[in-house]
């Protein structure tokens, strides 16, 4: 009989797989890195998660007949031993057989993640490595106190940045023909909430 455990019992294990991650039950986010447990807790501010819905309204808008849009929570699961959760995920219809019931099994066509103050150096260095290993072929990168987004190329197996899209700027990308909106648009809809 398999019973559930809680991540505070894995988290300092290592060789851990897709299964042990999945046996986690105990309320907290973790994603799995080189067969390592890394706990996400505390949860998204307001402000990242109304960032992260403005972006998938934007790209959903010209990108929805070609791409299916994800957004966290949602396991893409890389390798047995790398799960990651990026806040927003696109696949190309053309490719759905790599989605499945536990989430995206293989590198999606592009990852998004919104900074918080916890994850600056998860994001910019860890994931940028991670996702360049598995061949994702785009990454970007938002930060939500300046609006800005860093482009992200898969080029040589490793990611080359290739534009910053700020304000009204029209946010492009080389290898999804159907992305078309600005920064500014997404901002112009987050308001300013206590404690920022």
């Amino acid at each position: 009989m398999n019973r559930k455990k809680s991540g505070s019992d894995l988290l300092k294990e290592s060789n851990l797989t897709y299964d042990d991650y999945a046996s986690i039950d105990d309320g907290n986010r973790y994603e799995l890195a080189a067969g390592q447990l890394v706990l996400m807790s505390p949860g998204p501010s307001v402000t990242h998660q109304m960032i992260s819905f403005e972006m998938q309204k934007a790209i959903a808008r010209s990108c929805e007949s070609d791409y299916i849009i994800l957004n966290a929570p949602l396991d893409v699961i890389l390798a047995p031993d790398e799960v990651r959760q990026p806040d927003l995920v696109l696949v190309q219809r053309q490719r759905i057989d790599i989605i499945s019931n536990r989430g995206i099994e293989g590198p999606p066509d592009l990852v998004v993640e919104i900074l918080s103050p916890s994850t600056i150096k998860r994001d910019k260095i860890d994931k940028l490595k991670t996702y360049a290993a598995y061949h994702i072929p785009e990454y970007w990168i938002v930060e939500p106190k300046t609006g800005t987004l860093e482009q992200y190329v898969l080029q040589d197996d490793r990611y080359e940045p290739i534009n910053i899209f700020l304000e009204d700027e029209q946010v492009t990308s080389p290898k999804i023909p159907c992305i078309s909106f600005t920064m500014a648009d997404i901002m112009k809809n987050i308001p300013h909430l206590k404690n920022e």
